[in-house]
């Protein structure tokens, strides 16, 4: 089907019956703008639209169709011929229209997943359904892509589309996962506790310790190794306070002030703001924090802060002998004599280097153990 043939005889007929391009454009029901589209080929009327128009330009739809007058003797010919071209364009026009509907959808689809992953919360199930509901959009757009395919093929196709698209959803959610350490999104068991979240998921486990609280943290089990009762937990956010992040301040001189900064920033009760002041001559720091003590002892959550950071301290500042924790109503002291001798398994935790199993085992873990915490505590501090 020629359209540009078909554009000047048009264009030809109409100026012939004395017609402008809004004249007749009004006849037929459309704008001057589509008359002037078929007049320069660029495209070709509808089909609803070929014999109204034939009939006001005056001729046979053959015609029409030929872009020229069909002498009798050809018209049979031509008549064969238009009708298997008009076919032929109409299909054309039909798959071109299915095309831009199916890139449509894909397109909603895939925006449907950007968007859950984007504004919903990992934790949230919405976010999981959105992106489910937005890949079987994209799917129903890409089937209609392979309309032409037969049914097997189609079918195929559609199944490994599907499964491609949920491995590619768990791998972006793995990914966000490990680099954001949030809970993920697909997962197909939740079970909640006391204090924390389990989320089993298919490329690992996630652990949300201290839920909801200033100290809440995640633990990502890639290997499925932990269970609830052997999961490392921590009354503390272990991402900030956990011997992996502050072992990189470990210092043999006390007077460093940006590396004691960031040590004591990353320990406990640093989240109430704080000051501190180094005594070069004996060797000693002195803490003030900004609040009562009494006022965060919560569940001996001042005597865990207190012993885990002296521990910390004196394992990580080789030089410093003697700390003094100052609150608006009380202070408390400690030297590193009272530490290496009365705090159990002190040695095993630090020897020539940090030893960071048994720092997790002797000092995190004890701090989850009450009776140790009371025990240890009256024996090391001087109130």
């Amino acid at each position: 089907m020629d359209t540009v043939k078909i554009g000047k005889f048009i264009a030809e007929k109409r100026k012939e019956k004395k017609l402008t391009q809004e004249s007749l454009a009004e006849k037929l029901g459309v704008t001057s703008k589509t008359i002037s589209r078929w007049e320069n080929g660029n495209y070709m009327p509808d089909i609803s639209l070929l014999k109204p128009l034939s009939e006001e330009l005056g001729v046979t739809l053959n015609d029409l169709i030929s872009g020229e007058k069909v002498d009798q003797e050809h018209y049979q010919e031509k008549l064969e011929e238009n009708i298997i071209s008009t076919i032929d364009y109409t299909n054309k026009k039909v798959y071109e229209k299915n095309k831009i509907i199916a890139e449509i959808l894909m397109l909603f689809g895939l925006g449907l997943i950007f968007t859950a992953f984007t504004i919903f919360p990992s934790e949230s199930s919405w976010g999981a359904i959105y992106s489910i509901f937005g890949l079987i959009v994209s799917l129903i757009g890409f089937s209609k892509l392979n309309k032409k395919k037969s049914y097997i093929k189609r079918l195929f196709l559609n199944l490994v589309y599907f499964i491609l698209g949920l491995v590619l959803l768990v791998g972006m959610d793995y990914a966000n996962v490990r680099i954001n350490n949030v809970a993920p999104r697909f997962s197909y068991l939740i079970e909640t506790n006391e204090n924390m979240i389990i989320y089993e998921s298919p490329l690992c486990n996630v652990y949300r310790i201290n839920r909801n609280t200033k100290n809440e943290y995640y633990i990502v089990d890639t290997k499925k190794s932990y269970t609830e009762e052997t999961v490392p937990v921590s009354p503390f956010d272990r991402d900030e306070a956990g011997i992996d992040n502050i072992i990189k301040f470990k210092n043999q001189y006390i007077g460093n002030n940006s590396n004691d900064s960031h040590l004591i920033d990353s320990l406990p009760l640093s989240e109430y703001g704080y000051v501190f002041e180094i005594d070069s001559e004996n060797l000693g720091l002195t803490i003030d924090y900004h609040i009562t003590d009494w006022y965060i002892n919560e569940n001996q959550y001042l005597e865990k802060c207190l012993l885990y950071n002296s521990v910390a301290i004196f394992s990580l500042i080789d030089n410093v002998q003697e700390i003094t924790f100052n609150f608006s109503s009380n202070s408390y002291t400690v030297n590193r004599n009272q530490i290496e001798t009365l705090y159990p398994n002190y040695s095993d935790i630090v020897n020539d280097e940090i030893n960071k199993d048994n720092f997790n085992r002797y000092l995190e873990n004890k701090m989850n153990d009450n009776e140790f915490i009371t025990s240890i505590f009256n024996k090391i501090f001087v109130n």
